[in-house]
This record gives structure tokens, sequence and C-alpha cells, in this order.
């Protein structure tokens, strides 16, 4: 089942600076400053996306971050405890991020970069470990494209031609 392409304008985002960087490069005449913003937007409601914004001052660059990561969402899907499907580790580069399903009333155990991800896409009961890379982008991308690759059951009973109560057992 291919997702719909998820419109921005719709949703009420809140967002989240998860670090700022201040990149210098050495030129002829002296250093050149500019900066660079991780930003996460979420709904809370299962949408979430992370983007990076770049410029030479501050406010700048966190509001091009935003810009990005609007147009950077993804839809999570969610079960009855406000959790994952499934667990599923989430790659990108050498950074991998461990995503655990956890029962009602576990919260959110997780990592700075990856609990802004989940924070923000609503999910209240999760257990998260981050594995390889501590780079902060490489983790907030991880962790989304962990949330990207989850599949709802009924998803993947539609896949196998099979009835829910089937693939759950």
């Amino acid at each position: 089942m291919k997702r719909s392409i998820i419109d921005a304008s719709q949703l009420e985002l809140s967002d989240r600076v998860v670090t700022i960087k201040r990149v210098t490069k050495v030129v002829k005449g002296g250093r050149n400053m500019k900066f660079s913003a991780l930003v996460v937007v979420g709904d809370g409601n299962g949408h979430v996306g992370a983007g990076l914004g770049k410029a030479t001052e501050i406010p700048e660059a966190i509001r091009k971050g935003k810009e990005d990561a609007m147009k950077n969402l993804i839809e999570v899907p969610l079960d009855e405890n406000n959790s994952i499907t499934h667990d599923f580790i989430g790659k990108f580069g050498s950074a991998q991020v461990l995503l655990k399903r956890s029962p009602d009333g576990t919260g959110i155990i997780a990592g700075g970069p990856a609990r802004s991800v989940c924070e923000l896409a609503g999910i209240k009961n999760i257990r998260t470990k981050s594995l390889g890379s501590n780079n902060k982008q490489n983790v907030v991308t991880a962790t989304i494209n962990g949330l990207k690759a989850l599949k709802t059951p009924e998803e993947v009973a539609g896949r196998r031609g099979k009835s829910v109560p089937e693939v759950v057992a």
C-alpha cells in the first residue's frame, strides 16, 4: 500500500531544534561563520519530519530547517497503546536506532535525538537504543527511516493474503 504525501498546511505542527552547529570556512580574507540547524517537526498524532537549515544567522537557519522538515513529513502507524506496531532497526549511514514497542505506562525511553522524533510523532510508549554513530543528524535520520518502514498489521495481512488475527498470532 503506497502512503500518500502529507499536506503540512492542514496540520498543527510544533517544532523542536535538536542541534545548532557553528560551521567555519577559512578563506583568504579570514573566516566565514555560518550556522546549521537540525529541526524536527510533528503534530503529536502520527506525523513527523526532520530538516536541516543553513544560514549566516541562527533564527534564519532554524526557519529554513523547519521549512525543510515540513517538506519531509512521514506518517507513523501507531497501535492502541500509542506505541509502534512492531520492533524495527532504523538505519542511516553508520547510525542504527533500535525501536522496540512497549506496553502502556512505559513512557519514552530514548536518547536526545531519538526522543525528539518520538515525542513529536505522538508516540507515548517506546524503548529505543542508539547503536553505532552518535552523530545527531544521522541518529534523527535513522529514527525517521525506522518509523517510515513500519507497517500496520492490516498492511502485512493484505500483502500476505491472510486475515489480521492470523498475522498477529
